[in-house]
């Protein structure tokens, strides 16, 4: 059997269950979705964020890309969180990195990657501004996983820069935002920084709202 049509199949026996537990599931899947997280997460095929967090469908709201990345003129991420805090009004924005992350593992080279290059300047503008930090670390390994951690916590940060979140924040909105690390090892995810509704955004990056 090709590999596809076991998809298909287990697709199949993954439908019969579902009824046969609650012949209304798929009724009430498709009325409508109201998810209370936005998860930005890696692409990494080890990390499925309903399976590790035991969500339903419907729970969260998922975007992924390479080493979870939040970058200002990345139109397919910005309109996902528009459309997630805007329209769905999540609560909680969720940005999810795992140990051991093949992006940052290759923006930590000198290599000549090609397209990726570009994308991966984004993570090596991450360890320029903790270079003191990370060139302290003698084992690369743990260099590796405390880049990843940085890595969340700036992409934290690139989410409060945004009007998005400013402008939820403005109007009362409650959301809060965290930053997560996965570890592929144990399966556990290690929270490295929670920010509530209306935290504190350095000025320069501050917008007033009429």
């Amino acid at each position: 059997m090709e590999l596809y049509h076991r998809l298909l199949e287990a697709n199949k026996d993954w439908a019969v269950k579902k009824l046969e537990l609650d012949e209304h599931y798929f009724e009430r899947l498709s009325a409508d979705q109201k998810p209370d997280f936005l998860w930005i997460g890696c692409s990494d095929s080890r990390v499925p964020a309903e399976e590790l967090t035991g969500s339903r469908p419907g729970d969260m709201f998922v975007h992924r890309n390479v080493a979870n990345l939040v970058v200002s003129t990345d139109m397919n991420m910005l309109s996902v969180l528009q459309y997630a805090v805007e329209v769905l009004k999540v609560r909680h924005i969720l940005v999810v990195g795992h140990y051991g992350c093949g992006g940052v593992k290759a923006a930590m080279t000198h290599e000549d990657l090609g397209l990726i290059n570009k994308w991966l300047r984004n993570i090596k503008d991450v360890y320029q501004k903790h270079a003191l930090e990370l060139d302290a670390i003698e084992d690369k390994y743990t260099r590796t996983n405390r880049l990843v951690e940085l890595n969340v916590l700036e992409q934290v940060n690139n989410l409060l820069k945004t009007t998005i979140v400013q402008k939820a924040w403005s109007r009362g909105q409650n959301l809060h935002l965290h930053g997560w690390v996965f570890g592929l090892n144990n399966g556990i995810i290690k929270p490295i920084i929670d920010l509530p509704s209306g935290s504190e955004i350095a000025d320069i990056y501050r917008y007033d709202f009429e």
